[in-house]
C-alpha cells in the first residue's frame, strides 16, 4: 500500500486518484449506506469538496483502495464553513446543532470527513494498515499547515479503532441516530501526531472482519 496526499492545485498529478475517490465514496455512502447526499450515477461529491480541502489516499498496484477529506476550521467557501460548524448553525439537515460544544474557529484544529475504506481489503490486518496511512496522511498535512488537534464525526466504533493503532482519540458531546442507516455517531477529537510506528502498535488478526466498515459521517443534502 502507499499514501498520497493532495489539495485542488495539485489533482493533476495524480491523474484520476480523485474520481476514483469520489466513486468509491459513492459505492459506500450512497449504494451501501443509502445517505441522501449529493452523487450521480458514478460518483458522489459535495459543497466540502472545494479549494479548502485536503485529501489522503491509499492506493494498492496504483488503484485507490481507501481515502480521507480535512480541512480547517478556519475554511470559508460561499456560505459554507465546516461540517460541524454548519451543523450546529443548523445548516444541514439530519446532524443535531448540538452535536458538539463549541464550533471552534481556529488554525489549530481541524476536520476529517467521508472516511472510506474499500471492501476490496477485506482482512483486519489490511484495513488497520490502510486506516493507519491514511490518518497519517491527514496528520501530515493538517501538521504541516500548524494544526494540534484534528476531529471528526463517526461511529464509536471508529474511534476505537483509532485507538487501537495508537492514535489518541476521545469522544466529545453526544452520540445520536443517523435517519438514513439508523447507526449510532459521535464527534471525536485528537491531537495531530502520527501514530507510534507499527511495530509498536497492538497487532492485528489477518481474518477476513467488517469492524472498519464503518464511515465518517456527512450531512445530507439541504
Amino acid at each position: 500500500m502507499e499514501n498520497i496526499t493532495f489539495n485542488f492545485a495539485q489533482l493533476h498529478q495524480y491523474g484520476t486518484a480523485f474520481y476514483e475517490f469520489l466513486a468509491l465514496r459513492k459505492r459506500f455512502f450512497v449504494d451501501q449506506l443509502g445517505w441522501d447526499i449529493p452523487h450521480d450515477a458514478e460518483v458522489e461529491m459535495d459543497q466540502y469538496d472545494n479549494p479548502n480541502a485536503y485529501y489522503s489516499l491509499v492506493l494498492i498496484d496504483g488503484k485507490v483502495v481507501a481515502g480521507a477529506r480535512a480541512m480547517s476550521t478556519t475554511a470559508q467557501w460561499g456560505s459554507h464553513t465546516y461540517m460541524l460548524r454548519d451543523a450546529v448553525a443548523g445548516k444541514l439537515i439530519g446532524i443535531p446543532s448540538d452535536i458538539i460544544p463549541d464550533a471552534a474557529v481556529t488554525p489549530n484544529l481541524w476536520e476529517c470527513t467521508r472516511v472510506v475504506i474499500s471492501d476490496d481489503i477485506d482482512t483486519h490486518a489490511g484495513r488497520s494498515e490502510a486506516l493507519g496511512l491514511l490518518t497519517d496522511g491527514l496528520v501530515d498535512e493538517a501538521k504541516a499547515k500548524g494544526a494540534t488537534d484534528m476531529m471528526a464525526l463517526c461511529p464509536p466504533s471508529f474511534a476505537r479503532a483509532l485507538r487501537k493503532l495508537g492514535y489518541g482519540c476521545q469522544l466529545i458531546g453526544s452520540p445520536y441516530v443517523n435517519s438514513d442507516d439508523n447507526r449510532r455517531y459521535v464527534a471525536m477529537s485528537m491531537p495531530a501526531e502520527r501514530r507510534p510506528a507499527p511495530s509498536a502498535a497492538a497487532s492485528v488478526s489477518g481474518k477476513p472482519t467488517v469492524g472498519l466498515q464503518q464511515p465518517v459521517h456527512a450531512p445530507k443534502k439541504l
